[in-house]
């Protein structure tokens, strides 16, 4: 019995190339990741800077100058702090419903321009905000903006790159996040140095620039000819769209498979009612495990919270901020790296190796922390928060080579046509939901577990990792209407998929 499993017939089933037309259609496209790295790079940051916790969070910022009693690891340690950062999640959260309906029933691409124009308006709000309501509200359109992004962007690079390299294309969205992550590290670090404490409000409304772009630009984006065949069943235009983007005239094998594929999507009345069933049960488990062990393991603390968490070892606020910078940098190279070798090397053996680095980091990372960090001393020596530093730049390098592209790529391509929407909005949802409750947890965690709270997502880390190995197949280079075969041969799955459709 083989673990995990690795296709013997992986792809090349289809004629084409990768055409300039499907490359631009996808780097549009995938400006809706750098519009969610931007928020996470930003709250981050913004969150770090003292005039902006002055007018909105005085008690933080009171506690963090005045209170020589408290916990290091307690200086942050604020529910309304919190909600600030997450409550986007918690709005994306039910956003991504929303989004699924709107992907099924009129296409990808209105799904996109939803998600820009949303996040536009709550960039305009955060920027403007005189209130902590007023942020909110703000934060809350953001959250609307990323959840129609999320379910939709994935989609769409999975369904316009050729099979062999579905990989690659899909990765850009991480590496989009990545990018859009950078850039509100280099604008904090900018607009901290502003007098008159007004930088926050700069790098808030900065969002609306890639908002603006991915607003404007998807006006212009093609439909993808998955989405052509499931509107109005449209044949000759899904074939002219194929032909457009593989560059060969020759495209009727694929053509045919999402014939088949849009003719099994008009039996499914109910998606979420279809998607529970035995039949797809191992869609169904990957759509809720692939997203939440992304989120527990602990990235999104490092993306938030990296300034605060460098300033809890010791850093100043402007070393923080610089800090931050110097992980991004380490995020998009490794992710950029992921998307040269994973359609050739495969998405289990980076999801192993990946976990295997991170959980390494991590424990000693924690170690470092538990030995060294005096709970109301003035932080690490400069050599162990280098070090520290360091260690958290291997685990974001682990992250971005397996869960960060990963995390998106799997869910975006195991669905069939028939429960692709619903399957999607469900792993978007997941995903907002952890994101929500890490985020919303994080400091409070922080302050109660200290140096365990490394401990704590290592441990989840090596669970992910076992749970890889044994359950999750290899889907590289499959055809995405033909990725059921990988379960029918799978050594646990095939027990499920086995059985006749018509039965769900």
């Amino acid at each position: 019995m083989a673990v995990g499993f690795v296709p013997a017939n992986e792809g090349g089933l289809y004629n084409g190339r990768v055409t300039p037309f499907v490359v631009l259609s996808c780097m549009m496209a995938a400006m809706g990741g750098v519009i969610f790295g931007y928020d996470i790079g930003i709250s981050g940051g913004v969150t770090s800077m003292e005039p902006f916790l002055k007018k909105f969070f005085p008690q933080v910022y009171t506690r963090m100058k005045d209170d020589k009693n408290i916990s290091n690891y307690c200086k942050f340690d604020s529910e309304l702090l919190t909600l600030f950062t997450s409550s986007l999640y918690l709005a994306g959260l039910v956003a991504s419903f929303f989004a699924s309906f709107v992907t099924g029933a009129y296409g990808r691409k209105p799904s996109i321009v939803a998600g820009g124009a949303a996040f536009l308006a709550g960039a305009a709000l955060n920027g403007a905000a005189v209130s902590i309501y007023m942020l909110i509200l703000g934060r809350v359109l953001l959250g609307v903006g990323v959840g129609f992004a999320n379910q939709a962007v994935p989609l769409y690079l999975s369904e316009m790159a050729p099979a062999k390299y579905r990989g690659a294309f899909n990765n850009g969205f991480q590496l989009s996040v990545g990018i859009g992550a950078l850039a509100a590290n280099l604008i904090n670090y900018g607009t901290e140095k502003i007098d008159g404490g007004f930088g926050w409000r700069i790098s808030l409304a900065m969002a609306a620039v890639p908002a603006s772009a991915l607003t404007l630009g998807a006006l212009f984006l093609p439909e993808t000819p998955n989405s052509l065949i499931q509107l109005n069943n449209n044949h000759e235009k899904a074939k002219k769209m194929l032909q457009k983007i593989r560059g060969t005239e020759n495209v009727e094998m694929e053509l045919d498979d999402l014939i088949k594929a849009g003719e099994n999507s008009k039996t499914a009345k109910n998606p979420y009612e279809k998607i529970s069933g035995r039949n797809y049960r191992p869609q169904f488990v990957m759509s809720i495990a692939i997203p939440f062990f992304q989120q527990v393991t602990g990235i999104n603390v490092i993306a938030f919270y990296a300034p605060i968490l460098f300033r809890t070892i010791g850093f100043g606020e402007s070393a923080s901020l610089l800090s931050a910078v110097m992980t991004g940098v380490v995020g998009i190279a490794t992710t950029f790296a992921s998307m040269v070798i994973v359609d050739r090397f495969g998405r289990r053996f980076l999801l192993i190796i990946g976990g295997i680095v991170m959980f390494a980091s991590q424990m000693i990372v924690g170690a470092v922390m538990a030995a060294e960090l005096d709970d109301r001393g003035g932080g690490l020596s400069r050599g162990y928060a280098d070090l520290v530093l360091v260690l958290i730049g291997v685990y974001v390098a682990g992250f971005g080579v397996s869960w960060g592209p990963l995390g998106w790529l799997i869910p975006s391509e195991i669905f069939p046509m028939e429960i692709r929407s619903a399957g999607q909005s469900i792993s978007v949802a997941v995903n907002f939901l952890f994101t929500f409750l890490v985020g919303q947890t994080f400091l409070t965690m922080l302050c109660r577990l200290k140096s365990g709270i490394f401990f704590f997502f290592g441990g989840w880390v090596a669970v992910m990792t076992v749970f890889v190995y044994l359950l999750l197949p290899e889907t590289k280079n499959i055809p995405i209407e033909q990725m059921e075969m990988v379960w029918r041969e799978h050594w646990f799955w095939k027990k499920f998929v086995g059985v006749n459709k018509d039965e769900n």
